[in-house]
């Protein structure tokens, strides 16, 4: 098997494919611990919904890189359903579940309508589901992908104390002057980032299984939020790797692999939490 594994190693696409679903996961855990401390963790779904739209326009205007529509158009909804939880008429879930709705349909719409491929409904399937994309990537998409992974990474280290009193507590933090509102509007970019990037490795209707699954798996183990980071973060990498190496042995689809690991760990560290649970 590890001759096997070595020789699917000497091509690029393996390799690439293993380099930019490590950076995503690790990148989708970070985040995924105060999206679900804020109880917005349904934010994942709604935004890849909304990137999925926005990649139907930028297939329609035949647009070489398509970043140039889906990044600002993510960015921009996230920073609007952050907000929206706040004293807004439409509150967080329903706007997210109406932009997210909403987008799908009208992305799927254009592209039929405007379709100029052959084979729509397998160019639907890779990009709800992720089934080759993450098997296309380019030397420029890992690149692209590893800058901003490390952006991702630089922001969440550097403020780590911010986010942490955001995400705990926000109104003691605009009381106490940390800005808590600059701070909502800096994740939601991160957040955003972090969606667009994941579209490649488990397409868009499993990107919020990154987000959610590694973040309670760590939640039934630990109890401190740094703990959970840590452990979350770690995991999230591991199912990765490990999913991505199944899918080439077994032929299965990347991106639902991925997500059944995920799913797999989740259910062992509940299991874990049980047995240590005092009889």
């Amino acid at each position: 098997m590890i001759g096997k594994l070595a020789m699917y190693f000497e091509y690029p696409f393996v390799r690439y494919a293993v380099i930019v679903g490590v950076l995503i996961s690790l990148c989708s855990a970070l985040l995924g611990v105060t999206l679900v401390l804020k109880r917005f963790s349904y934010i994942g779904d709604g935004l890849s919904h909304v990137a999925f739209g926005a990649l139907a326009i930028a297939s329609v205007l035949n647009l070489t890189n398509k970043m140039l529509i889906i990044l600002p158009v993510t960015v921009i909804s996230a920073i609007l359903l952050l907000r929206s939880g706040q004293g807004a008429k439409i509150k967080g879930d329903a706007a997210i579940a109406m932009i997210s709705v909403s987008a799908l349909a009208f992305g799927y719409l254009l592209m039929n309508v405007f379709s100029t491929s052959s084979n729509l409904s397998g160019d639907v399937c890779s990009t709800l589901f992720g089934s080759t994309s993450i098997l296309t990537l380019t030397g420029w998409d890992v690149w692209l992908c590893a800058a901003l992974s490390i952006a991702v990474v630089a922001i969440f280290i550097l403020f780590y104390n911010k986010i942490f009193a955001v995400t705990f507590d926000e109104n003691f933090s605009k009381a106490t002057g940390v800005g808590a509102d600059r701070y909502n509007t800096l994740i939601a970019v991160v957040i955003a980032v972090i969606i667009v990037l994941a579209m490649n490795l488990v397409g868009s209707l499993l990107i919020s299984a990154l987000v959610i699954f590694p973040a309670l798996s760590a939640m039934r183990l630990f109890g401190s939020f740094r703990a959970v980071t840590v452990f979350s973060a770690a995991l999230s990498v591991i199912c990765a790797f490990c999913g991505i190496i199944i899918s080439i042995f077994a032929g299965t689809p990347v991106g639902s692999t991925i997500v059944a690991v995920d799913a797999a760990a989740f259910g062992l560290c509940c299991l874990i939490s049980a047995l240590r649970r005092p009889i």
